[in-house]
């Protein structure tokens, strides 16, 4: 095989040997995250708590995670990321199935904490091992391709959350159903982790002699070009001037983010109310919405990887998801269809921004301060999932309307793309590829 008919045939086994199978991971990851929203509606009834009690207790997961998310990264840097997602995925399972005893708030508050203990370091750690298997200028859809597991958990675990619920066996209720069931298959695939994965390159088993040699041979010729033009070391990474404005750019993201997600339900029931939707119809337009954002996440790294451009996409994304969200407020008191529409698109850039944004970090480091700084950048962020859904909750209540809120959060992420823009010095471009051999000692990184 030429040299392009290697890559594509080697890109191609990758994609197929891992895709599919972190994914599900990442699926089932998602939905143990947003079973705790559907939980609650009978939850709190059988158990007495208060909005405050399940308030507290859904956050303090992100306490957790915040906690363990870089020293986690550190630890799997050392221990391989085959056995540290083994180790997240089965100690979530445990900790989400005893979810399903609890009795009292304190309870439930170790629980969740705990989870976001033990889930901590999970996605940087996903990030991290594929950034591995894949050079730079693939970084894009190769992070599309899981990352659509996001708004695909949330189009199904509606559905499959509400099902759960009508569950009553053994004496157990249906929300007590739903943390033991959901958390079986986390315990399978962290089992399976183990046997399925590699460590390392060196270790595959499933690429032909002349591919194995291919990839070594590139992906060792990237990381040195990277070291040669920033050469750190994992807690060194965590100072870098980009990863600390990433950190910022990530967590005023996550506000708009979350506090999207979050209230998506109980605004688009507003939304609805004039014209009288369903519940359950609601939902089937809701988990609609969703298939829309995984496309766009797939479209979007795609784009992003063939233009070879990361941070005009991420705030392209951010900014129509901003302006979007706004006009769809200001159209539900005139057509709610567009109204609708429009939400959608505010949706979709949202999730969009996910695969260029990701690929930013591991075009200038590597190895353990590439896990360091994805772990820092993700850990800061996803402060802003306690943040945003607090404070649109807040604003609320003090104005009785979202109006206030949607523009808060809206602002949340055009500040988010001004960082990206002006800020951010790393563009997030793949290495330039040689025309010929004598060229490769010539490589230079793009950024």
């Amino acid at each position: 095989m030429d040299t392009i008919q290697l890559e594509n045939s080697t890109v191609r086994k990758v994609t197929i040997r891992l895709i599919p199978f972190l994914f599900v991971c990442f699926t089932i990851s998602i939905l143990d995250r947003v079973n705790i929203g559907f939980a609650a509606l009978q939850m709190n009834q059988d158990l007495h708590f208060s909005d405050a009690v399940y308030g507290f207790g859904a956050g303090i997961f992100f306490i957790g995670y915040f906690i363990l998310e870089v020293p986690g990264s550190a630890i799997m840097t050392k221990v391989g990321a085959r056995k540290w997602i083994s180790r997240i995925m089965i100690t979530w399972a445990i900790i989400s199935c005893a979810t399903a005893f609890i009795q009292t708030p304190m309870q439930f508050y170790i629980v969740r904490f705990l989870l976001g203990l033990a889930e901590a370091s999970f996605y940087p750690c996903m990030v991290w091992y594929l950034s591995n298997f894949y050079q730079t200028k693939h970084h894009g859809k190769a992070i599309a391709g899981f990352m659509i597991a996001i708004p695909g958990a949330n189009a199904l675990g509606s559905p499959l959350s509400a099902f759960l619920l009508g569950i009553n066996w053994l004496g157990l209720e249906g929300w007590q159903w739903l943390f033991i069931i959901e958390a079986i298959p986390a315990m399978i695939m962290g089992i399976l982790c183990l046997f399925y994965l590699d460590d390392k390159i060196e270790d595959v088993k499933w690429l032909a002699k002349e591919e194995l040699n291919w990839l070594i041979e590139t992906i060792k010729r990237e990381k040195s070009q990277k070291k040669d033009a920033k050469h750190y070391t994992f807690w060194q990474a965590l100072k870098d001037r980009d990863v600390l404005i990433l950190s910022l750019g990530y967590f005023c993201w996550m506000i708009g983010y979350y506090g999207i997600v979050m209230y998506l339900p109980t605004i688009s029931k507003r939304l609805s109310a004039s014209i009288s939707i369903s519940t359950q119809s609601m939902g089937w337009i809701i988990g609609l919405m969703y298939i829309f954002a995984m496309l766009t996440i797939f479209l979007v790294g795609n784009h992003s990887d063939r233009k070879n451009e990361r941070r005009f996409h991420v705030a392209c994304c951010l900014t129509v998801s901003a302006i979007t969200m706004v006009l769809s407020n200001y159209f539900s008191q005139i057509n709610i269809i567009f109204s609708f529409i429009l939400l959608t698109i505010s949706l979709c850039g949202a999730f969009g921004a996910y695969s260029p944004f990701w690929s930013i970090p591991p075009s200038f480091l590597t190895e353990a301060a590439a896990a360091g700084a994805i772990a820092l950048i993700n850990s800061i962020g996803n402060l802003g999932g306690f943040v945003g859904p607090y404070l649109v909750g807040y604003i609320k209540g003090l104005t009785g309307s979202f109006t206030i809120s949607l523009l808060f959060l809206g602002s949340s992420l055009i500040i988010s793309s001004a960082i990206l823009v002006f800020l951010v010095k790393q563009s997030g471009k793949a290495m330039k590829t040689p025309n010929s051999s004598n060229e490769i000692e010539n490589y230079n990184i793009n950024i």
